[in-house]
């Protein structure tokens, strides 16, 4: 019978992820000289301490995501039985969600554990990585002019709904049950 235990924090991927930034210290170490490696280390390190303020941020309002939303309210609007009105309201809802990577991850992995289906929240993702309104608005229009972004989304919005519903049937194959971590 299959042991059913959960994953520690230091499985076979963060063990393979570990060897090789030790292969890679080693061969930077060895090639440029121990100058160039701290300076490399610390700027890694400088990096890492300006990026951890925006993951506990990030974490934290997934964290209020799942406190402040109903396991219910998930359930009913993307959740598995949702259908194709889940997929649309995740690739809306994606369009709109402000912020960077350290925002949306968290809120889509407080989405899955609170029921929402595999299908919605690659939809959310893709949506908001196609779609997003505020790199648009920031990034893309002041450089490439009105034409250029509005046919880049017209032509993008398909796509969350199309990744939603290719990635049900894959999620079912993968054995994904929502509401699990």
């Amino acid at each position: 019978m299959a042991s059913s235990r959960r994953p520690g924090p230091l499985d076979w991927s963060t063990g393979l992820i570990l060897l090789l930034v030790a292969v890679a210290m080693a061969i930077v170490y060895v090639r440029d000289g121990s100058g160039k490696f701290l300076e490399i280390l610390s700027s890694d390190a400088w990096l890492f301490a300006t990026m951890l303020p925006n993951l506990l941020a990030g974490c934290l309002v997934g964290a209020f995501i799942s406190l402040l939303l109903p396991r219910e309210v998930v359930n009913r609007w993307v959740g598995s039985e949702s259908g194709l009105t889940g997929i649309l309201i995740a690739s809306v809802a994606g369009a709109i969600l402000p912020g960077g990577p350290f925002t949306i991850y968290p809120v889509a992995g407080a989405l899955a554990v609170m029921g929402a289906d595999f299908g919605a929240i690659v939809a959310l993702i893709t949506s908001w990585s196609l779609l997003g309104y505020s790199r648009a608005l920031v990034w893309e229009l002041p450089f490439f002019g009105v034409d250029f972004v509005g046919w880049r989304v017209l032509l993008a919005v398909p796509l969350p709904i199309v990744a939603g519903l290719l990635a049900r049937p894959i999620g079912r194959a993968l054995g994904w049950k929502a509401g699990e971590p």
